[in-house]
């Protein structure tokens, strides 16, 4: 995706680490003018070493903060061709644990609103221009409820649903609405995984994999291709069978965000 000989214009949240640092120094490579969003000025500005990047400190639950770090870079670089909400949080919960209540509200805003937070400031002038793509990350792990990963799970389920009704809203716009879900990425968020990670990818493949994507302006994509079709087998799976497999599976710790 390239306009005429201008560099792409990326805005890309939870640019600190993982998923999201791994698609700003994709896209930096090749030129083009990037935003770049985190909570960790340190880790952002790591990111950003050598790229043409504009930083902004913010967290995507944070609807002004996402408002003022969009408007400043639409003003500093136009409006965006792309646009990933790439920020998120991923860790266990249990319901009956009082001090998950809060983690669980945490991650619902983060996983579902940051979507929100992250599009909004952008549609107008993405409408203007007529075109341009919105990205967002959801995961496998939304397909079907996982134990002890209600918060994780339920969020990116709501984000898959939130993204489909998007694409539909912007379809005659020209804006295109890419969601992705990944299977299992090597990321600070994964490795505290105490389970085997099948078909696990490295955060570097997995951004050229978005990429390509982005570049296809597919719909909906789960990768690998080989977590597609677990994928595919899960969503069939009766609820019987489905429950005698998963009722024991391995669990997500519980390390509450900050």
């Amino acid at each position: 995706m390239q306009r005429s000989n201008k560099p792409l214009v990326v805005f890309i949240t939870g640019a600190s680490s993982g998923l999201g640092a791994a698609l700003a120094r994709h896209y930096g490579k090749q030129g083009a003018i990037l935003g770049l969003t985190g909570r960790r000025a340190d880790a952002l500005e790591n990111t950003a070493s050598g790229l043409s990047a504009h930083c902004f400190i913010a967290d995507v639950r944070n609807a002004q903060a996402m408002q003022e770090a969009a408007l400043s870079f639409i003003d500093a670089a136009g409006t965006p061709d792309i646009v990933i909400a790439c920020a998120g949080i991923s860790v266990g919960t249990l319901t009956e644990e009082k001090e998950d209540l809060a983690v669980f509200q945490a991650v619902m805003d983060a996983n579902v609103m940051g979507l929100v937070h992250t599009f909004h400031p952008f549609i107008a002038s993405m409408k203007t221009k007529g075109t341009g793509v919105l990205c967002g990350i959801a995961s496998v792990a939304g397909v079907r409820g996982l134990p002890g990963g209600g918060a994780y799970s339920a969020s990116k389920a709501a984000a898959r649903v939130y993204l489909e009704s998007l694409r539909l809203e912007l379809k005659s716009s020209g804006i295109s609405v890419v969601s992705v879900l990944p299977g299992y990425v090597s990321t600070p968020m994964t490795q505290v995984n105490p389970y085997p990670m099948p078909f696990k990818l490295s955060a570097e493949k997995a951004a050229q994999k978005i990429v390509r994507l982005i570049e296809k302006r597919k719909p909906e994509r789960v990768i690998p291709w080989q977590m597609a079709i677990v994928a595919t087998l899960l969503r069939c799976m009766p609820r019987p069978i489905y429950d005698r497999l998963f009722e024991k599976a391995p669990r997500k710790p519980r390390n509450l965000p900050t």
